[in-house]
Protein backbone atom coordinates (compact mmCIF):
# COMPACT_ATOMS: atom_id res chain seq x y z
CA UNK A 1 0.00 0.00 0.00
CA UNK A 2 1.38 3.61 -0.63
CA UNK A 3 -0.26 5.98 2.20
CA UNK A 4 0.57 9.00 0.98
CA UNK A 5 1.61 11.94 -1.81
CA UNK A 6 0.62 11.74 -5.08
CA UNK A 7 0.91 10.09 -8.02
CA UNK A 8 2.27 11.71 -11.52
CA UNK A 9 0.17 10.63 -15.03
CA UNK A 10 0.83 12.38 -18.35
CA UNK A 11 -2.43 14.39 -17.41
CA UNK A 12 -1.68 15.31 -13.76
CA UNK A 13 -1.26 14.24 -10.13
CA UNK A 14 -3.51 11.80 -8.16
CA UNK A 15 -3.52 12.37 -4.87
CA UNK A 16 -2.99 9.44 -2.82
CA UNK A 17 -6.04 9.36 -0.09
CA UNK A 18 -4.48 9.14 2.92
CA UNK A 19 -7.51 8.92 5.61
CA UNK A 20 -9.03 6.07 3.27
CA UNK A 21 -5.08 5.15 3.80
CA UNK A 22 -5.46 4.94 8.18
CA UNK A 23 -8.65 3.56 7.66
CA UNK A 24 -7.74 0.87 6.34
CA UNK A 25 -4.42 0.09 7.68
CA UNK A 26 -6.84 0.42 11.21
CA UNK A 27 -9.09 -2.30 10.14
CA UNK A 28 -6.36 -4.48 8.51
CA UNK A 29 -3.29 -3.93 10.57
CA UNK A 30 -1.28 -6.74 8.47
CA UNK A 31 -1.35 -3.57 5.40
CA UNK A 32 2.05 -1.95 5.47
CA UNK A 33 2.68 1.34 3.88
CA UNK A 34 5.40 0.29 0.94
CA UNK A 35 6.24 2.50 -1.63
CA UNK A 36 8.29 0.28 -3.12
CA UNK A 37 5.97 -2.73 -3.39
CA UNK A 38 4.37 -0.23 -6.76
CA UNK A 39 8.11 -0.32 -8.63
CA UNK A 40 7.43 -3.65 -10.65
CA UNK A 41 3.59 -3.76 -10.83
CA UNK A 42 2.00 -1.66 -13.49
CA UNK A 43 -1.92 -2.19 -12.85
CA UNK A 44 -2.84 1.08 -11.24
CA UNK A 45 -0.30 3.17 -13.27
CA UNK A 46 -2.35 1.99 -16.36
CA UNK A 47 -5.97 2.60 -15.00
CA UNK A 48 -5.38 6.01 -13.46
CA UNK A 49 -4.97 8.40 -16.79
CA UNK A 50 -8.47 6.67 -17.86
CA UNK A 51 -9.66 7.37 -14.35
CA UNK A 52 -8.69 11.10 -14.59
CA UNK A 53 -10.63 11.07 -18.00
CA UNK A 54 -13.64 9.71 -16.27
CA UNK A 55 -13.43 11.19 -12.77
CA UNK A 56 -11.43 14.86 -13.04
CA UNK A 57 -10.21 15.29 -9.65
CA UNK A 58 -10.51 12.72 -7.30
CA UNK A 59 -8.26 10.86 -4.83
CA UNK A 60 -6.95 6.94 -4.77
CA UNK A 61 -5.55 4.33 -1.85
CA UNK A 62 -2.98 1.98 -4.30
CA UNK A 63 -3.00 -1.49 -3.03
CA UNK A 64 -0.99 -4.25 -4.14
CA UNK A 65 -2.00 -7.65 -2.93
CA UNK A 66 1.12 -10.12 -2.39
CA UNK A 67 -0.71 -12.77 -0.74
CA UNK A 68 -2.56 -15.85 -2.71
CA UNK A 69 -3.90 -16.99 1.02
CA UNK A 70 -7.48 -17.06 1.03
CA UNK A 71 -8.15 -16.59 4.68
CA UNK A 72 -6.09 -13.59 4.34
CA UNK A 73 -7.73 -12.40 1.58
CA UNK A 74 -11.67 -12.83 2.82
CA UNK A 75 -9.85 -10.76 5.53
CA UNK A 76 -8.74 -8.08 3.16
CA UNK A 77 -12.04 -7.99 1.32
CA UNK A 78 -14.16 -7.75 4.98
CA UNK A 79 -11.88 -5.24 6.27
CA UNK A 80 -12.16 -3.02 3.03
CA UNK A 81 -15.91 -3.42 3.10
CA UNK A 82 -16.03 -2.31 6.39
CA UNK A 83 -14.11 1.00 5.47
CA UNK A 84 -15.60 1.50 2.49
CA UNK A 85 -19.16 1.50 4.84
CA UNK A 86 -18.55 3.75 7.26
CA UNK A 87 -15.98 5.99 5.40
CA UNK A 88 -17.45 9.71 5.00
CA UNK A 89 -17.04 9.78 1.17
CA UNK A 90 -18.13 7.52 -1.48
CA UNK A 91 -15.59 4.65 -2.40
CA UNK A 92 -15.57 2.61 -5.88
CA UNK A 93 -13.10 -0.54 -6.00
CA UNK A 94 -11.31 -0.87 -8.91
CA UNK A 95 -9.50 -4.27 -9.51
CA UNK A 96 -6.88 -4.38 -12.22
CA UNK A 97 -5.57 -7.99 -13.81
CA UNK A 98 -5.39 -9.26 -17.28
CA UNK A 99 -7.60 -12.69 -17.79
CA UNK A 100 -5.28 -15.98 -18.79
CA UNK A 101 -2.02 -15.58 -20.40
CA UNK A 102 -0.09 -17.40 -22.98
CA UNK A 103 -2.19 -19.88 -24.46
CA UNK A 104 -4.27 -20.34 -27.60
CA UNK A 105 -7.09 -18.14 -27.99
CA UNK A 106 -9.68 -21.15 -27.59
CA UNK A 107 -7.70 -22.14 -24.61
CA UNK A 108 -8.20 -18.87 -22.99
CA UNK A 109 -12.00 -18.26 -23.68
CA UNK A 110 -12.32 -21.51 -22.11
CA UNK A 111 -10.58 -21.11 -18.96
CA UNK A 112 -11.68 -17.49 -18.79
CA UNK A 113 -15.03 -18.61 -19.06
CA UNK A 114 -14.87 -20.16 -15.55
CA UNK A 115 -13.15 -17.82 -13.69
CA UNK A 116 -15.50 -14.80 -15.01
CA UNK A 117 -18.66 -16.71 -14.18
CA UNK A 118 -17.77 -17.11 -10.59
CA UNK A 119 -16.75 -13.41 -11.02
CA UNK A 120 -20.19 -13.06 -12.09
CA UNK A 121 -21.87 -15.04 -9.13
CA UNK A 122 -20.16 -12.40 -6.91
CA UNK A 123 -18.52 -15.84 -5.79
CA UNK A 124 -14.76 -15.20 -4.11
CA UNK A 125 -14.59 -18.77 -2.91
CA UNK A 126 -15.51 -20.17 -6.23
CA UNK A 127 -12.49 -17.82 -8.25
CA UNK A 128 -10.16 -18.86 -5.65
CA UNK A 129 -10.75 -22.42 -6.57
CA UNK A 130 -11.26 -22.24 -10.10
CA UNK A 131 -8.10 -19.97 -10.87
CA UNK A 132 -6.48 -22.81 -9.04
CA UNK A 133 -7.93 -25.84 -10.50
CA UNK A 134 -7.81 -25.05 -13.70
CA UNK A 135 -4.50 -22.91 -13.01
CA UNK A 136 -5.34 -19.69 -14.92
CA UNK A 137 -2.67 -17.30 -14.75
CA UNK A 138 -5.26 -14.01 -14.07
CA UNK A 139 -2.31 -11.84 -12.23
CA UNK A 140 -4.76 -10.25 -10.03
CA UNK A 141 -6.41 -13.13 -8.88
CA UNK A 142 -5.97 -12.04 -5.52
CA UNK A 143 -7.07 -8.95 -5.29
CA UNK A 144 -10.53 -9.89 -7.27
CA UNK A 145 -11.16 -12.61 -4.43
CA UNK A 146 -10.35 -9.61 -1.73
CA UNK A 147 -12.98 -7.62 -3.79
CA UNK A 148 -15.26 -9.92 -4.52
CA UNK A 149 -15.93 -10.90 -0.82
CA UNK A 150 -15.99 -7.15 0.19
CA UNK A 151 -18.59 -7.00 -2.22
CA UNK A 152 -20.35 -9.82 -1.02
CA UNK A 153 -20.36 -7.83 2.74
CA UNK A 154 -21.56 -4.77 1.10
CA UNK A 155 -24.72 -6.21 -0.19
CA UNK A 156 -23.67 -6.55 -3.87
CA UNK A 157 -26.49 -8.15 -6.16
CA UNK A 158 -25.55 -8.30 -9.72
CA UNK A 159 -22.65 -8.52 -12.03
CA UNK A 160 -22.56 -7.72 -15.86
CA UNK A 161 -19.78 -8.33 -18.66
CA UNK A 162 -18.88 -5.20 -19.94
CA UNK A 163 -16.54 -6.80 -22.55
CA UNK A 164 -14.14 -9.71 -22.84
CA UNK A 165 -11.18 -9.71 -25.69
CA UNK A 166 -7.91 -10.95 -25.67
CA UNK A 167 -4.52 -9.54 -27.71
CA UNK A 168 -4.78 -11.95 -31.05
CA UNK A 169 -8.42 -10.10 -32.09
CA UNK A 170 -5.57 -6.80 -32.84
CA UNK A 171 -2.69 -8.87 -33.43
CA UNK A 172 -4.08 -11.43 -35.62
CA UNK A 173 -2.17 -14.42 -33.96
CA UNK A 174 -4.72 -16.57 -32.06
CA UNK A 175 -1.55 -19.04 -31.42
CA UNK A 176 -0.95 -17.34 -27.74
CA UNK A 177 -2.94 -14.41 -26.17
CA UNK A 178 -3.92 -12.31 -22.82
CA UNK A 179 -7.02 -11.93 -22.01
CA UNK A 180 -9.04 -8.89 -20.73
CA UNK A 181 -12.41 -8.33 -19.06
CA UNK A 182 -14.05 -5.73 -17.95
CA UNK A 183 -16.73 -6.40 -15.33
CA UNK A 184 -18.82 -4.19 -13.26
CA UNK A 185 -20.48 -5.08 -10.09
CA UNK A 186 -23.56 -3.08 -8.47
CA UNK A 187 -25.68 -3.24 -5.27
CA UNK A 188 -29.44 -2.62 -6.10
CA UNK A 189 -29.99 -1.14 -10.12
CA UNK A 190 -27.26 0.49 -12.05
Amino acid sequence: MNSGGAWRTPLGEVPVDAPLARALTAAFPALENDPLAHRKEHAIEVQLPFLQVLLGEFSFLPVVVGTNALEDLEALGLAMAKVIAEFQEPVAMVVSSDMNHYEDAKTNRAKDSAALEAVLRIDPTGLFQVVRKRRISMCGAGPAVAALFACQRLGADRAELVDYTDSGMVTGDDSQVVSYAGVRIFKGQA
